[in-house]
């Protein structure tokens, strides 16, 4: 790594020295050059395995940013238009009044599906087809389009089986084949058994979840409790085999951000061009904006990530972030990405200040 981002490694060497972090990686990339590449700690509670370099963890919904680009790629090859009905690709879809619900608002969390009316266990996650039957039944909880409600878990479902009825494989399937393995990126969405022994422990943050407090919106209340998630199931090996789309995913963040190259680049990434420049920014194309009804905070969707609402130093900035603090950052006009990973998790559900941190600390050297 460059002595230019010596800075860098100061914020992540200090945040594992006074236990701010057990064990983490941070990756950022310009043009498409890995320019910083870090991980150290523990890859569990005990401080007994090494975070090595090809230690890889659960990162919660960062893993919607690579269901975004799988649906983003299928787009562009012209089988996906955003703009259509769901319906068009998945007929049952169209029940309960959904039929005029486009694929661009599955994309910004503003279908209004947020979570299963019917209640559902955590062991309901692992069968696919109740899943997303469940969600074609179902009336949307408010009239799409008009706001986003963050769809958590469904979100993964609703896009991927999208991406299924499209080309006959799941979505996981679409982004080991097509995304993961030519770049060599060691991130999954459904790990093999054999890959089992290089995964870091979660460490659960301490009090509640986000969104389970009395305090809590009805919608708010569904989405945190319907099925309520342990920590701990991210242990098993039915989670981590299972596609969960929106929040299932396992990787590191050099594989984070390195994948996102492809949009950072105008669709390039390792000397491959998977995408057109135009398809890349159709990302940034905006669809709802306003007070969350799910999160409740002001949030500015495109398709498949947040916007920037200021906060970023270039506006053609895409981002989000998982449960417990990993975060991924995408900026397509200085041609960035950045990544964040680690196990001991904070209560935050899209990205906390240990990857803010980092990621000023990599802006003031870039």
């Amino acid at each position: 790594m460059s002595d230019r981002f010596a800075g860098v490694r100061a914020v992540f060497d200090q945040h594992l020295a006074d236990g701010t972090d057990v064990g983490a990686s941070f990756c950022a990339t310009v043009d498409g050059d890995t320019v910083v590449d870090l991980w150290g700690g523990f890859a569990d509670a005990a401080r007994a395995r090494p975070w090595r370099r090809d230690t890889i963890v659960g990162v919660y919904s960062t893993t919607k940013t690579m269901t975004a680009l799988t649906a983003l790629l299928v787009a562009d090859r012209g089988e996906l238009d955003f703009d259509a009905p769901v319906a068009r690709y998945w007929p049952q879809f169209a029940a309960a009044g959904k039929d005029r619900v486009t694929v661009a608002q599955l994309m910004s969390h503003s279908s209004g599906l947020c979570g299963w009316r019917e209640p559902i266990t955590g062991a309901d996650l692992y069968d696919w087809e109740k899943m997303t039957a469940l969600l074609a039944a179902q009336e949307p909880f408010w009239k799409p389009g008009t706001a986003s409600g963050y769809h958590g878990l469904t979100h993964g479902y609703l896009v991927g089986e999208v991406v299924r009825r499209i080309t006959g494989r799941s979505l996981g399937t679409v982004f080991r084949e097509e995304i993961a393995a030519p770049l060599g990126a060691d991130f999954h969405i459904g790990l093999p058994a054999s890959q089992d022994a290089r995964v870091a422990e979660l460490i659960p943050p301490a009090g509640p979840p986000p969104m389970s407090g009395a305090g809590d919106s009805e919608l708010q209340a569904n989405v945190a409790g319907n099925p309520a998630l342990d920590v701990e199931v991210t242990r098993t090996r039915a989670w981590r085999g299972a596609e969960i789309p929106a929040v299932g995913g396992i990787g590191n963040a050099r594989a984070v951000a390195e994948i996102h190259t492809i949009l950072a680049n105008g669709g390039v990434a390792k000397g491959r061009r998977f995408m057109s420049e135009a398809g890349c920014r159709r990302a940034l194309r905006p669809q709802v904006e306003g007070v969350d009804l799910v999160l409740g905070v002001p949030m500015r969707f495109g398709l498949g990530f947040a916007l920037d609402t200021g906060l970023m130093p270039n506006p053609g900035t895409l981002f989000w972030g998982g449960y417990g603090g990993s975060l991924a950052i995408i900026d397509l006009d200085a041609h960035t990405t950045i990544a964040y990973v680690m196990n001991k998790m904070s209560g935050t559900t899209t990205g906390d200040l240990r990857a803010l941190g980092l990621a000023m600390a990599f802006w003031a050297a870039a």
